[in-house]
């Protein structure tokens, strides 16, 4: 497998990402989607499998995030989070390929290779980003994680360790407690510390 160095340096946390991202520009804003870029890859490789017919390629998501935050930075707030906001665009993403198939699939114009995003000038950030997404075998081997957990374990794996919501957020999406769901993510994370894959990527 690839080692650790595959996956970029973290950040630091408290210094505000969009201040830096102004400040200093594209270079800081790659180096800081290069750090969640994992994390939106394993979310859309599981999220297009569950789709079942939907011809999307999680690198192509991955590059059609980047260059909707990248147009999104002006009309952004400071105190947006990263994360949740990246992935917030990678939902809206899925959601307009999902619905395209949907559409395709009533009028019958849908083949065995129909895909529902074809980027074309994709900047070379992302589209290195995403290919190197797509050799990774650290993330090929979470993924094979992911696909032999039961629903539930995986439901939190998606918007605690990937998707980085509030613990009471996601008790409320699955219908828990607070408590149970802190308990529960705890220790599946404490599972996965031992087993194949880069845990560097759950929030």
């Amino acid at each position: 497998m690839e080692g650790p160095s595959e996956h970029p340096k973290q950040s630091d946390p408290d210094q505000p990402w969009l201040l830096r991202v102004r400040s200093e520009g594209e270079s800081a804003f790659n180096e800081l989607y290069e750090e969640v870029a994992p994390a939106l890859f394993a979310w859309a490789r599981c999220r297009i499998r569950a789709g079942r017919g939907v011809h999307l390629d999680p690198a192509d998501l991955v590059q059609e995030v980047w260059c909707r935050a990248w147009r999104g930075l002006d009309d952004l707030d400071e105190s947006v989070p990263l994360r949740p906001w990246l992935f917030r665009i990678a939902k809206n993403v899925l959601l307009e390929s999902f619905r395209s198939h949907q559409r395709d699939e009533r009028s019958g114009a849908m083949g065995p290779t129909t895909r529902h995003m074809v980027l074309q000038n994709a900047p070379d950030f992302a589209t290195t980003v995403s290919r190197r997404m797509m050799r990774d075998e650290n993330l090929a081997a979470f993924d094979r994680v992911l696909q032999g957990m039961p629903n539930a374990e995986r439901d939190l794996i998606l918007l605690c360790g990937l998707e980085g919501l509030p613990l009471q957020e996601v008790a409320a999406r699955l219908g828990l407690g607070v408590e149970a769901v802190t308990k529960r993510w705890q220790r599946l994370r404490e599972r996965l510390a031992t087993g194949p894959g880069p845990t560097d990527i759950l929030k």
